[in-house]
């Protein structure tokens, strides 16, 4: 480690484990039957808040100390949730450093978290999360469970040993790709891999940094305030939904092949209503997926260019939310386009019903003439 880099006087190391258990859940309920200390998010500078909106914040949750199951044994932490409006439980573990630690100190660690996880924490995690849906049953809309989840880390710095270290110095000198990376390998780093994970970094002062990767973070903020990992929570709750939502169309849309391939005849599909079914789950789709990009867009407002909103894009492009955002429009473009098909075989099989009526009512006036 480079001599201008001392090691870490005060920080915590925040693991994250997001879940999406519901369709939706409506927050001022769940505040009033939530048991746990609570409170809802509010950007403690003035200039972030001013840059960034939350128009239903999301609800926070105080769950206590825990023993955070890793493979190197238990950690005591301090646990958290946060519930948001869109159906997504995030459950955070603040790790504390010991003072005196070096960040290099921190890589495997790193390593543990998440590149080589222990099934236990995320296992842990998900009780947490089920926990916390079943205490607040009332305040959820179409509750429901999915196998995927969503992670990610901040390592947060707070103060070094000495005083205050300049930006600059971090980069150039602290471990920070090892870290972002959890990279134990005793070789280095490639310079294009370094200057991968160093290209996205933030300062507002000379003495604070932020770097964000895909799945971790690092942050030094000398005031404490805990803005930055906020909206990274932020982001990656966004990126869960999204992934959530396209799960949810590539299971639809094979459902709805599965649905038109074993069907009958005509006459059979019109009889048992099997078309107007097949529209009515398409249609809730398009109206579910519709409401939830709505609720997305509308979950964070950037309304100023300061420090914080540029951050919080930068994230975004760095989670590669857009991405996610096309690939779910895309499905849902195809699903409306589905969804006419079967319309459009509806009304055919109706036509060929009414065109078989007309001949055989034809077909009976010839008969009865003849007789």
């Amino acid at each position: 480690m480079d001599a201008r880099v001392p090691a870490v006087a005060d920080g915590d190391v925040l693991v994250y484990r997001l879940f999406d258990v519901a369709d939706a859940v409506n927050l001022v309920r769940a505040e009033e039957v939530a048991t746990a200390p609570k409170s809802r998010l509010r950007l403690a500078k003035g200039q972030s808040a001013s840059a960034i909106e939350f128009p239903r914040p999301p609800l926070y949750l105080a769950l206590g100390r825990r023993a955070l199951p890793l493979a190197s044994g238990p950690r005591d932490v301090e646990a958290s949730a946060r519930v948001y409006d869109y159906g997504v439980v995030s459950i955070r573990y603040k790790v504390r450093i010991a003072p005196g630690t070096s960040l290099g100190d921190l890589v495997p660690l790193a390593e543990e978290l998440f590149v080589a996880p222990a099934p236990a924490l995320d296992a842990e995690a998900r009780r947490e999360a089920d926990a916390i849906a079943r205490a607040l049953g009332p305040a959820l809309e179409r509750p429901h469970a999915w196998e995927g989840l969503e992670s990610y880390h901040v390592f947060f710095v707070r103060a070094f040993e000495g005083g205050p270290v300049r930006a600059s110095d971090l980069v150039a000198g602290a471990p920070i790709s090892e870290l972002l990376l959890g990279e134990t390998s005793p070789g280095p780093l490639s310079t294009a891999e370094r200057e991968d994970v160093l290209s996205h970094h933030y300062s507002y002062l000379e003495e604070d940094l932020a770097v964000f990767h895909w799945n971790c973070a690092f942050v030094n903020e000398p005031s404490g305030v805990e803005d930055i990992p906020d909206l990274l929570e932020f982001a990656t709750a966004h990126l869960l939904e999204l992934r959530y939502y396209d799960a949810l169309l590539d299971r639809a849309l094979q459902r709805i092949y599965d649905d038109m391939e074993t069907g009958g005849s005509p006459l059979a599909d019109i009889f048992t209503h099997r078309y107007r079914k097949l529209q009515r789950r398409t249609v809730a789709l398009l109206l579910e997926i519709s409401e939830m990009n709505e609720t997305l867009e509308n979950a964070v407002k950037i309304v100023g260019d300061f420090y914080l909103a540029r951050l919080y894009q930068g994230a975004v492009r760095r989670f590669r939310l857009p991405a996610w955002e096309e690939s779910v429009l895309r499905k849902q473009r195809l699903v409306a386009e589905v969804n006419d098909l079967i319309g459009d075989s509806a009304d055919t099989s109706r036509a060929e019903l009414m065109e078989l009526a007309v001949i055989l009512l034809i077909a009976f006036e010839i008969v009865a003439a003849l007789r």
